[in-house]
């Protein structure tokens, strides 16, 4: 090794730091305009509140444990794959990937997990099909979830079609034939394999899960600034599913921002009025940020390349 290598991979080294100190500043821009709207639309709230914050405590602890809940259902999905990740791995990757929600577009999530997951040792078909298998997982269990407890949709056909359509994405990646599909439109480069039934259904049980104790914590929520109009604990899984899926899939609007608050307040007005909708909905977007920043900056000491000591 000549001694112009060393200077070249510190001088690299320095470039990658500076690059991602740079794509932190943007994303806690971004995370601060967020908070900044919403705190501005809560100051315009006129109503009796009544906090208490032991119960919205419970509800920031609830949506953590959701979080480990998605991270595990995750990696049971690389594990089907023969992919593994240790846990606290795991966490650095999803957490920090996971305010990629907040820039513009809805794909810096989906790929900082995919990138992320590369650079910790999965190998990178894995790593993308993985991060899109988990999409389609979240959208199927939560469109299961809005479909059985929303009140706006009771019809058994819309629940069945919600299940069905939903799965059909990842159900295709157990499939040989699909597979096979799959791999010769990438050129063969990507060599997909079909994933282990078994792993599909402990991704979704995990998925459904996590989407009934967001409800859960939605609910805690909703008794810690307004005890009186609380919504029963199953319109608040009903709405919370149902509102974060169409934040989720509205392209438009980075983190869902508006889109879930507009519609968590037409599934929630009819039962316990506007003017308690709109608080809780704009109450629910600060505690999820606030969550979902925390968790991220947790999890920062635990990020490291696969062979690198530690």
């Amino acid at each position: 090794m000549t001694t112009a290598e060393p200077a070249k991979t510190t001088h690299r080294r320095l470039w990658i730091w500076a690059a991602q100190a740079a794509l932190a500043v943007v994303v806690l821009w971004f995370v601060w305009r967020s908070v900044a709207d919403q705190l501005a639309d809560f100051s315009l709230l006129d109503l009796p509140l009544e906090v208490r914050w032991h119960r919205i405590a419970a509800a920031a602890g609830v949506v953590w444990l959701t979080y480990l809940m998605l991270i595990s259902a995750w990696r049971a999905i690389l594990l089907g794959w023969e992919q593994h990740l240790p846990l606290p791995t795991a966490a650095h990757i999803w957490c920090v990937s996971n305010l990629g929600r907040y820039l513009p577009g809805k794909l810096w999530s989906v790929a900082g997990l995919a990138v992320l997951a590369k650079r910790a040792g999965v190998e990178g078909w894995a790593a993308a099909a993985s991060a899109l298998a988990m999409q389609a997982l979240s959208l199927g269990t939560g469109a299961a979830v809005a479909v059985a407890f929303l009140p706006q949709a009771r019809s058994p056909l819309e629940f069945i079609a919600a299940i069905a359509v939903a799965a059909a994405g990842v159900v295709a990646l157990t499939l040989k034939p699909m597979v096979r599909l799959l791999a010769r439109l990438a050129d063969g480069k990507i060599p997909l394999r079909p994933l282990p039934p078994l792993a599909v259904g402990l991704g979704a049980s995990a998925t459904l899960v996590a989407w009934l104790m967001y409800g859960l914590a939605f609910r805690l929520l909703a008794l810690g600034i307004l005890p009186d109009s609380a919504p029963s604990f199953g319109l608040a899984m009903g709405s919370f599913a149902g509102a974060y899926i169409i934040g989720l899939i509205a392209i438009f609007a980075p983190g869902g921002i508006g889109m879930r608050e507009g519609m968590l307040l037409a599934f929630l007005s009819p039962t316990i009025g506007a003017g308690p909708a709109l608080a809780l909905s704009v109450a629910s977007r600060l505690l999820l940020t606030f969550t979902e920043v925390v968790a991220a900056l947790a999890a920062l000491p635990f990020g490291r390349r696969k062979g690198e000591a530690g």
